[in-house]
């Protein structure tokens, strides 16, 4: 166990040693290229694009806190809220995009949906006259069928039946 930690320790100062030459390497190229290196803010020009600007002015989340330079030096803290309030704006847009095109979708659906319904309350009407039509035509045949025997019997087979059957001249009271 001791060996195996004893490895693991060694990996990882063998790890951070080879992190530092590439970071001591990088700085080296900058005070090469420029002369000095500039890690505390001292001579960065920063600029905000107005909409961002106009965002943050504007108060919507009251997210910056101080100025963007503070004794000509950058304010890394103010900064980070501004790139803050940057993504947050980036993604306000995205999801407005994205409502859109779940809006159009919804949209989609409901016009297929009002199409659907316009065919089946068509369908329901021409359904409800075919069966106006067919008892219409029932009751028609019935009354001649009742004007054929009256007309031969003179009188209606249905009173002849109703007659016979005395639970039919029952009154309820």
């Amino acid at each position: 166990k001791v060996r195996t930690m004893w490895a693991l320790i060694m990996e990882m100062l063998t790890s951070l040693k080879k992190e530092k030459e590439v970071v001591d390497s990088v700085l080296h190229g900058l005070e090469d290229c420029v002369g000095q290196c500039v890690l505390d803010g001292t001579n960065v020009v920063f600029s905000v694009p107005r909409l961002l600007a106009h965002r943050v002015e504007s108060g919507i989340h009251q997210v910056c806190t101080g100025n963007v330079y503070e004794a000509e030096k950058l304010n890394f803290l103010t900064v980070i809220q501004l790139l803050n309030e940057a993504l947050r704006t980036l993604r306000d847009e995205h999801c407005q995009s994205e409502l859109k095109q779940q809006i159009q979708v919804f949209e989609d659906k409901i016009t297929l949906c009002n199409k659907v319904l316009q065919d089946l309350e068509a369908k329901r009407l021409e359904i409800e006259q075919q069966h106006c039509v067919s008892v219409s035509g029932s009751i028609s045949r019935k009354q001649d069928w009742k004007a054929k025997w009256k007309s031969f019997l003179n009188w209606c087979p249905f009173n002849l039946i109703l007659d016979q059957h005395p639970v039919s001249s029952v009154q309820f009271i």
